[in-house]
């Protein structure tokens, strides 16, 4: 009896796999799995659909041909990025002013774009490598990889992720994000070789669970036998709708002032991303006088803030930053290096001028400059702190890079942008990341939250609630040594995803399907 039991569930799985089925139905499918894996992140915390979503991908891949597997993959992609990054509507409907039927649209103009590289992706699994998870899984990783540099990157919605505090993380500060990945597509892809009767596969998935467990023992990173620092994080909620506007910007500065009054003399007081929506050198007087007070009861303040590099501009190129300033006991200036498209930059501006004439000159439209790459970390009472702003923790490296020989990290945010959609807590899961890969303590200012600090296992330890104005207070403890991924950083699963490439091209089959010739 189990003997014919097993056998119609080998056959199922084979037939409900076969490329007999029609495109349309797979493609549907492949939208399905697309659409749904976006619950697998916060704040669902599905990670289960992690491993369903694209083991249905990779079940809809089975011997199509190469001209099905892109359209297959674009459906995947498509649904992916729509679900994925609808956290963009509220930017584009309610403070870009565009009617909602067409931030619709650009949202799913997105998506196709998007969408694209999951196409590639699967194109490329189906035309050169043979159909396995040794190829399926290291395939997928190069392609999170490629999201993070290719034009500009959007490095969003990584597998990995969803296994933020649930076991494959363990991962993480051995080789990072990328890694969570990889075993996270084995064991999805695994499963389904098991289910069509390759038991053997029951070998690698118990390896990388193995593996994660014991991982778990491992101490990376110690704190110093050092007092820890009292930290103030200030969340003003300033609404999106009124935070530039000229006759609230003085109300901003009175908010944080005074929800800031009774945390003078703890160690550091932070505010969040642009907290003063003015250029430092229109807001000197009001940055004088609060540093003058931070310093005398003994504090550190730390504030986002446009900054106008006066000393290096030209008349015909100024230059402005998104920046964390220090003021206080000790003073510094960190210029945000990665930028968002459209949002802090215009790309190809030159080209565009004649489209766009007003965002030259308007640094809330698109005129910022990247910051250096080669910055000091701000000195916080002896203390080496890192700091990155907004979108900059999506970059695993540049993370990575940044935090080298600090005692913390600090970013700070403003996601009011996204009220009421689930961009802010996937932001705050990629910080939860961060701070596992490097093993150190990071301290999250936002204007409207999610507010928090994190220690170096990646777990919330305090948070504020969103859309509240309040101070979190806390004790942060300064940490040192290096996990092994802050000092290889991604080299090592690139490296090892290559080398599987490189072995499935060898062994591939004789027979490649290199058409596009619609199979019967």
């Amino acid at each position: 009896m189990s003997v014919t039991t097993n056998t119609s569930a080998v056959a199922f799985w084979q037939q409900a796999s076969s490329a007999t089925l029609s495109l349309k139905l797979i493609m549907l499918l492949a939208l399905i799995a697309g659409l749904m894996f976006p619950l697998s992140l916060a704040p669902y915390h599905q990670w289960w659909i992690a491993l369903l979503s694209p083991a249905l991908l990779y079940l809809c891949l089975y011997k199509r041909s190469s001209r099905h597997t892109l359209w297959i993959g674009w459906s995947y992609g498509f649904g992916l990025w729509f679900t994925g990054a609808f956290w963009l509507y509220p930017a584009i409907h309610f403070y870009g002013n565009i009617a909602a039927p067409i931030a619709v649209f650009l949202i799913a103009l997105l998506a196709v774009t998007m969408g694209a590289f999951t196409a590639v992706q699967t194109w490329a699994y189906r035309r050169f490598f043979p159909e396995t998870p040794l190829t399926f899984a290291p395939l997928w990783v190069a392609f999170e990889w490629l999201k993070t540099w290719l034009f500009t990157g959007f490095p969003w919605l990584f597998v990995g992720y969803a296994f933020t505090e649930y076991g494959l993380d363990n991962y993480a500060p051995a080789l990072g994000v990328y890694a969570v990945s990889f075993m996270a597509i084995l064991i999805a892809t695994g499963i389904i070789e098991i289910l069509r009767g390759k038991r053997f596969w029951l070998i690698p998935i118990a390896l990388v669970l193995i593996g994660a467990f014991a991982l778990k023992s491992v101490t990376w990173t110690t704190a110093k036998n050092e007092a820890p620092l009292s930290v103030s994080l200030v969340q003003g909620n300033i609404s999106q709708d009124l935070k530039w506007q000229e006759q609230y910007r003085f109300e901003t500065l009175n908010i944080y002032s005074r929800l800031s009054q009774n945390e003078w003399g703890r160690d550091l007081v932070v505010w969040p991303e642009a907290a003063i929506p003015l250029l430092q050198t229109q807001a000197q007087p009001f940055i004088n006088e609060l540093s003058q007070h931070a310093k005398a009861s003994g504090s550190v303040w730390i504030s986002g803030i446009p900054y106008f590099d006066e000393k290096n501009s030209s008349p015909t190129q100024p230059l402005f930053y998104n920046a964390i300033m220090a003021n206080g006991g000790e003073n510094g200036l960190y210029f945000k290096q990665r930028l968002v498209p459209f949002g802090e930059y215009i790309p190809l501006s030159g080209l565009l001028s004649w489209l766009l004439p007003a965002l030259q000159e308007d640094i809330t439209g698109g005129n910022f400059s990247a910051g250096d790459t080669q910055q000091s970390h701000l000195n916080i009472k002896q203390r080496a702190l890192s700091a990155a702003i907004c979108y900059e923790v999506a970059y695993p490296n540049l993370t990575r890079q940044n935090a080298q020989n600090s005692d913390f990290l600090i970013t700070i945010s403003n996601d009011a942008w996204f009220k009421g959609s689930a961009g802010p807590w996937q932001h705050l899961q990629m910080v939860q990341m961060r701070a596992k890969e490097n093993g150190r303590w990071i301290i999250r200012g936002t204007n409207t939250g999610v507010t928090a600090i994190i220690n170096e296992q990646g777990k919330i330890v305090h948070s504020l609630p969103m859309d509240v104005e309040g101070v979190l207070r806390a004790d942060l403890p300064s940490y040192q040594g290096q996990t092994l991924y802050s000092k290889l950083g991604d080299v090592p699963i690139l490296v090892f995803s290559a080398l599987l490439l490189l072995l499935g091209l060898y062994f591939r089959p004789k027979v490649v399907d290199l058409s596009f010739k619609k199979r019967r």
